[in-house]
């Protein structure tokens, strides 16, 4: 179909599979409308805008698994002053697709068949088994078009709104000349127009459109999370339920024998996977310092692992008041010690000015049952999600902060 436009000269020429109502001239947004002769006669003009639109009337695009070319491109604005653009397609089948654009976010919408006229106080839409809730009611007024189209179109006139979500879906409900039509869309990435419409330059995205999706999903990331956590818990309590509690070296050492000097513990033999080696020691320290620095030897590789501990114990009195300071007793650990042969060398010493304290003792416990670990990853994954909880609460509060049916204060 070529349409002539008498105010610009312009021709515009495109093959469309549907009676033409209304034509706009793109050029300079002459709106002309089919007489009973089928002859185009002028009506009006649409305002320019200098609004930057990215598609152009006869734009072909792979949308749905099927070639699309755009067909007609309406601008529309609501009170007082949010606009958007709606862009036709149709493909070889004579099927309609439409897009719209706001503040850089796609939808892609198609018609629905009849749904019952929506009552005034209806704040929830039910469509195919899911709720959708009510984000907006509003009369929003055609400002700018262009194109064919194979309906009526005119200069300010008003059409009612009524959108209900469900992000990342959509049912848009428009009420223009008492006839009522709905549409299904879903919000569309940037990444799927670029790869259906190559080489077209993308506007700049801002805000959070109303049916834009989170990052996470929150009930799939707890799912997920909790499976997690039930893997990890199963797996430690798996690889520990065999593995005894074993006391390798328990002893009174001496430091009347042994101050500075080195004890070599018996060898002894581990068997599981691997654990923590907990170092218990205590000593008569009063007013002074005492250390124990321990060294554990595999003795089928020769590989030492040394770990020391220093105990300090101090007391007072001073401003009117006692005070203390340290322990007489320490704990502490090796971590990760494999199955294998073993032996300590220990290594006890005390200030040389403590006459008080003459022994130390040390106890060394393989594989003592600790969950640490296995609490921390749990713990993480639960500080995680309340994390991505908040922001997911911020995120719904911009997304609802332009409608008039927020839950969101």
């Amino acid at each position: 179909m070529k349409i002539p436009c008498y105010d610009c000269n312009t021709e515009t020429e495109l093959e469309v599979g549907f009676e033409v109502v209304n034509f706009v001239c793109p050029n300079c947004r002459s709106l002309y409308v089919a007489d009973d002769e089928g002859k185009f006669r002028r009506r009006s003009q649409f305002k320019a805008e200098y609004e930057t639109i990215p598609l152009a009337i006869g734009d072909t695009g792979f949308l749905n698994g099927s070639q699309y070319k755009v067909t007609g491109i309406l601008r529309k604005r609501v009170h007082p002053d949010y606009r958007w653009t709606e862009f036709i397609l149709q493909n070889e089948a004579k099927e309609f697709l439409y897009l719209s654009l706001s503040n850089g976010h796609w939808m892609m919408l198609t018609e629905m068949e009849k749904i019952d006229d929506l009552k005034k106080r209806t704040k929830v839409l039910n469509y195919e088994g899911n709720d959708y809730d009510l984000f907006e009611h509003s009369d929003a007024e055609i400002v700018n078009a262009q194109g064919f189209f194979d309906f009526e179109i005119r200069v300010n006139k008003l059409a009612h709104l009524a959108e209900f979500i469900n992000p990342p879906y959509i049912v848009s409900v428009e009420k223009m000349n008492n006839v009522q039509t709905a549409f299904h869309g879903e919000y569309v990435r940037k990444s799927e127009i670029k790869k259906a419409f190559p080489g077209i330059t993308l506007p700049y995205q801002s805000g959070v459109s109303m049916i834009q999706p989170y990052r996470f999903d929150l009930r799939n990331t707890a799912v997920i999370f909790c499976l997690f956590a039930l893997l990890i818990i199963t797996a430690n309590w798996y690889i520990y339920k065999d593995q005894v509690e074993q006391n390798v070296f328990n002893s009174t050492i001496k430091f009347s024998e042994f101050d500075n000097k080195e004890v070599t513990s018996p060898s002894f033999v581990l068997n599981g996977s691997s654990a923590p080696l907990t170092i218990k020691v205590s000593t008569g320290v009063n007013n002074s310092w005492a250390n124990l620095n321990v060294a554990l030897v595999n003795e089928n590789t020769n590989d030492e692992i040394y770990a020391n501990k220093d105990i300090e114990y101090y007391y007072g009195y001073s401003d009117g008041e006692s005070w203390t300071e340290g322990s007489q007793s320490e704990k502490f650990n090796i971590c990760g010690v494999k199955g294998g042969k073993y032996h300590l060398l220990i290594t006890p010493m005390k200030a040389p000015e403590d006459l008080s304290n003459s022994e130390m003792q040390v106890s060394v416990v393989w594989n003592e049952p600790s969950n640490r670990n296995a609490w921390i990853v749990v713990i993480g994954m639960i500080v995680i999600f309340f994390i991505i909880r908040f922001f997911k609460n911020q995120f719904e509060k911009e997304r609802w902060a332009d409608s008039s049916y927020s839950t969101y204060e």
